[in-house]
């Protein structure tokens, strides 16, 4: 699935928002035909919904693929390790995994991933970033020791990977500052360089990052409320930017210092340039809504508009060697 052409008659963008809702009216499809990403360079949904259990829709992950291997895991919400495993990914072949903030759908299934690969033949170690803290959120460095610390994790069964001891490899954590407001180029493999920008998610910590791999640039929003213009310039020329659609366009101020609402999105991407958005992080409050925001992103933003569907896969061409 190619990016659209950035200008397109008005009847062309009626029907370009038409599909959108038949696309997200759509139940998913069998997840038995699942299958990896194909295209030198893809992104494939693993959960498209946000905190609220769905029977469609797991919670926030998203899969670099690349070349027919997964590089990247962004998110690990809950149902999302599932997804994992309808999508044929294997976790040897992730390059790191990306946290944009510490919030229960997007990160409560990490000790899973891990779990599972204790039963692989990696070695290598496998980089994780994450956000900073404050007083009511920790840091990616007191997450994982809360989480699997030997002392006082609550797997602590699973420290040694923060060591690379007892037969474990190793995950060399990459605490990114969710205050900083310039963007900073965080880790940089084979197969890609990540960057990554404090954005405001009310007062959670959080990232919001940008992948370039084979000449596209992939941007991922986790939950932000669109405030901060040091992400928007970041993700300039994007080729598809993932963006969390959790709010209507009438949300409470509460909601709205957590979420950008469509308009919010609408401008945020079109001031970006970008091609190709997924709106992704569906909740019953937007949903319902959905026909309405739709036709209010439409009427701001030219390029190709996509609904998230779990196991959905993007496609979008790499730059020739």
């Amino acid at each position: 699935m190619t990016p659209q052409a950035r200008s397109e008659p008005a009847l062309r963008r009626l029907y370009r928002t038409a599909a959108g809702l038949l696309a997200a009216c759509l139940t998913a499809l069998p997840l038995t035909s699942a299958a990896f990403c194909p295209g030198p360079v893809g992104v494939q949904v693993l959960g498209s919904g946000g905190p609220i259990a769905n029977n469609s829709r797991a919670s926030s992950g998203y899969l670099l693929w690349m070349d027919g291997h997964a590089r990247l895991l962004v998110d690990a919400g809950g149902g999302s390790f599932a997804r994992f495993g309808n999508s044929n990914a294997a976790i040897t072949d992730l390059d790191a995994i990306a946290l944009t903030h510490f919030h229960a759908d997007h990160s409560v299934e990490l000790p899973a991933y891990l779990k599972s690969a204790w039963f692989t033949s990696r070695e290598r170690p496998l980089p994780i970033v994450g956000p900073s803290g404050n007083k009511a959120f920790p840091g990616l460095s007191l997450f994982m020791q809360r989480l699997i610390g030997k002392d006082s994790g609550a797997f602590q069964y699973l420290s040694g990977y923060l060591t690379g001891g007892d037969g474990f490899f190793k995950t060399p954590l990459y605490e990114t500052d969710a205050d900083g407001r310039e963007p900073q180029e965080i880790l940089k493999t084979p197969h890609f360089s990540l960057y990554a920008v404090g954005v405001t998610h009310g007062p959670v910590p959080a990232l919001g990052y940008l992948v370039e791999t084979g000449g596209v640039r992939i941007a991922f929003s986790g939950d932000q409320n669109g405030d901060n213009p040091a992400f928007g310039k970041m993700i300039t020329g994007a080729d598809l930017l993932v963006m969390d659609h959790a709010v209507p366009e009438d949300a409470d101020r509460i909601a709205a210092n957590l979420h950008a609402r469509p308009s919010e999105i609408a401008r945020l991407a079109s001031g970006a340039k970008v091609k190709h958005l997924l709106l992704s992080h569906l909740m019953p409050r937007s949903e319902r809504v959905l026909e309405q925001s739709l036709t209010l992103i439409s009427k701001a933003f030219e390029g190709q508009l996509t609904v998230a569907q779990d196991l959905m896969c993007i496609e979008l061409p790499a730059e020739a060697d």
